[in-house]
């Protein structure tokens, strides 16, 4: 499972592919502190849908947070609300809180507001990493076909696929060991596993590898509840928007290198979908975990 890397794009945008740079649309600029909060932007990413898509709000939220702790500080835990949908070609504005800082942890709030609204509110916690007992789940990476082995949905997807386009160009290359439910449903289950990295390179920095694993979780979490129906995301009238999101990290890797994403969904009803999930680097050692409850409105 050799990882052949490519050079990430000097601009948002890659003329050839499409792909954005996925540092670029996580990155976020200072504009300024008020009394109480630091100040931050975001840049926007249009979309066909006309929304923001929730991981790049959670990512810039996270990357916000992260700029206002120390150095050796490193984020193990988030946990955030999805309150209103977002404009997608409107600029994000964050208001970061320093809640506490002490000698071992430190607490951010971080919320997104447009147009006045806040419409995204997240907390997290940052450690300084220390020594003490180690134990992290493994993975038997030999029961799943490596990533190699399965083709990408560049050679997958083709013909009338809704949002073709946008599925290709998202910046990160995903996998399905059980096969992608964009046109139609598989077999009723309730678990899927995905390998995944991004399409580019990503720079030395724990922060952004930790801000993009948010980003890429977000965009897979409700599809177990789709494959415990016989559901794809191509069934009329499904309405899906996620409701909340928790991520906890145990140590560093990178996500421009494969992790297998394994994901559970644990209860559907009420039109809400609560999923779980996993990361295993190569080596199958667990290094960061999910769960998200989601609203999933689908036709009986």
């Amino acid at each position: 499972m050799s990882l052949e890397r490519k050079a990430m794009p000097q601009t948002s945008q890659n003329p050839v592919s499409s792909v954005p740079n996925l540092a670029a649309l996580l990155s976020v600029q200072n504009v300024g502190a008020r009394t109480k909060y630091d100040i931050f932007t975001g840049i926007a990413n249009p979309a066909d849908t006309g929304r923001s898509f929730g991981g790049q709000v959670l990512g810039q939220a996270l990357m916000a947070a992260g700029s206002t702790v120390a150095d050796t500080q490193a984020l193990h835990s988030m946990h955030a609300y999805f309150l209103r949908p977002g404009d997608a070609t409107a600029p994000m504005v964050f208001e970061v809180s320093r809640q506490f800082d002490g000698r071992s942890f430190s607490n951010r709030r971080s919320e997104a507001y447009q147009e006045g609204e806040v419409i995204f509110s997240l907390n997290a916690s940052f450690q300084i990493p220390q020594e003490g007992p180690v134990h992290a789940e493994q993975f038997d990476i030999s029961s799943v076909p490596a990533p190699t082995e399965i083709p990408d949905l560049e050679t997958t997807l083709v013909g009338d696929v809704p949002r073709l386009t946008a599925i290709k160009n998202r910046p990160v290359d995903f996998r399905f060991v059980e096969g992608p439910i964009y046109t139609e449903a598989l077999a009723p289950h309730t678990k899927q596993h995905v390998w995944l990295r991004t399409k580019y390179e990503l720079p030395e920095n724990q922060l952004l590898h930790r801000a993009a694993l948010a980003f890429a979780s977000d965009y897979l979490l409700i599809e177990p509840a789709l494959r415990s129906t016989g559901q794809s995301w191509s069934t009329p009238d499904l309405k899906a928007a996620s409701l909340d999101h928790a991520m906890w990290f145990y140590g560093d890797f990178r996500v421009d290198d494969w992790l297998l994403y394994v994901i559970d969904s644990k209860a559907l009803g009420s039109n809400r979908n609560l999923s779980t999930g996993s990361f295993y680097n190569r080596e199958g050692k667990l290094v960061a975990s999910v769960a998200q409850e989601a609203m999933v409105r689908i036709s009986a």
